[in-house]
């Protein structure tokens, strides 16, 4: 019976998620031929050096590009320097724009938290699918057809060793402002070393684009950021967390219980849980996406805990609720500008706290143009609303990029 109800599952889910780009892998199986695991384990101890400086290079594969795997410095949530590894595409086509060929920072959206997760893996056809260059290419090849350069960042723990800090605002940030700057001092690309950049995600990646845009200025003063496109943003992980138990992506609310318990070990976060609770956790250091929304359907996080509370509940009281603001975003004001969209139907991260993220920034002078997606108000509408975002999203950096003058509707959204 289970069995049928994880087939149905995935045969309900699994179409939608290929086609919105939300996901990495599909399909289970092992690395491919073209892997290098290698390449993963950082030298110990690290290169001393600065945030962004590439670490190792490599080929990769990516259609429409020449794509080079990197690993490069970047800070965790406690400034310390850690390895992240990622992927630089530099597009066939040619950028007939004004100025040097402007880079984008890909953050991508949730993959899991497995190893064989990252992107820049599945990308390649390697680690556990290779069905991501399908998914990944709605942000991508928009871009490489522009003859726009795209940074792509696996963030923390993602490839490399030890926990990916799911959902976790600063190293988040940090991982993709840093790959663009890994990819402006990555030899033999001809990108140039000071030009235009942009950032742009999608789901948990329209909370690392909005977080990279909000640090921008104090953590990577250097670059010339001309825009940031920010999709469906988790701004608000309580409301986010609320929203999701229970829900067809509530295994979603475990990733990010376990992204807490990596950036914040002080919290003892085991010691709420339950044996189920432990051991989902235990799980998602080895899964992606659907492999977990399938093993955990509908996950209740109150089916985690010790006293049968859900997760909700404790992230209103202390400590717990000093470390979610420390993830909320829209307290910083980007000093470039953004657009932001959501689809007011969205079925996982709630409408009303990315508008309201939205608005913050604009109290506090933002440039911001906020706009709904459009998309069919059925299951799953969070992931749909990544198709017509990613065109969205190409277009209106290209804009920037163009010299364009971006417009704002602060005080009519």
């Amino acid at each position: 019976m289970l069995g049928s109800m994880r087939r149905g599952i995935a045969v309900t889910i699994a179409p939608v998620l290929i086609a919105a780009g939300a996901v990495t892998a599909l399909v289970i199986g092992g690395p491919s031929a073209g892997a290098t695991e290698e390449f993963y384990q950082p030298p110990s101890p690290l290169p001393a050096g600065e945030a962004g400086d590439v670490i190792r290079s490599e080929p990769s594969t990516f259609s429409g590009a020449r794509a080079t795997r990197i690993m490069y410095l970047s800070q965790d949530i406690n400034e310390e320097p850690m390895a992240v590894t990622g992927t630089v595409l530099v597009p066939d086509k040619p950028w007939n724009g004004p100025g040097p060929r402007p880079i984008v920072a890909y953050a991508t959206p949730t993959v899991g938290a497995g190893d064989q997760c990252a992107p820049s893996k599945t990308m390649a056809g390697e680690g556990q699918a290779s069905l991501l260059s399908v998914a990944h290419s709605l942000f991508i090849n928009p871009l490489l057809d522009k003859g726009i350069a795209v940074a792509q960042t696996d963030y923390q723990g993602l490839g490399t060793p030890g926990d990916h800090t799911y959902m976790m605002r600063e190293p988040q940030a940090h991982a993709v402002l840093d790959v663009i700057r890994a990819a402006q001092r990555l030899p033999g690309t001809g990108l140039p070393s000071d030009g235009p950049v942009g950032i742009t995600g999608y789901s948990q990646g329209g909370g690392a684009s909005a977080a990279a845009a909000e640090l921008a200025a104090s953590y990577a003063p250097e670059l010339d950021v001309r825009g940031a496109y920010v999709g469906a943003p988790p701004a608000d992980l309580a409301a986010v967390g609320a929203s999701a138990d229970g829900g067809y992506a509530g295994a979603v609310v475990g990733l990010a219980v376990y992204g807490a318990r990596a950036a914040y070990p002080e919290l003892d976060i085991d010691a709420l849980l339950n044996d189920r609770g432990r051991q989902a956790l235990d799980d998602a250091a080895e899964l992606c996406l659907v492999d977990g929304v399938l093993r955990y359907p509908f996950l209740n996080t109150k089916d985690m805990t010790a006293d049968g509370r859900p997760i909700s509940e404790y992230l209103a009281e202390e400590p717990y609720s000093t470390v979610v603001e420390e993830q909320r975003i829209g307290n910083i004001a980007p000093t470039v500008p953004t657009l932001v969209e959501h689809t007011p139907t969205d079925d996982l991260v709630p409408y009303a706290q990315g508008k309201q993220m939205a608005r913050d920034w604009c109290e506090l002078g933002a440039e911001v143009q906020f706009r709904d997606v459009h998309t069919l108000p059925l299951l799953l509408s969070h992931v749909s609303a990544a198709l017509p975002a990613s065109g969205n999203s190409a277009t209106w950096l290209a804009d920037r990029f163009a010299e364009r003058p971006a417009t704002s509707n602060c005080g009519q959204f």
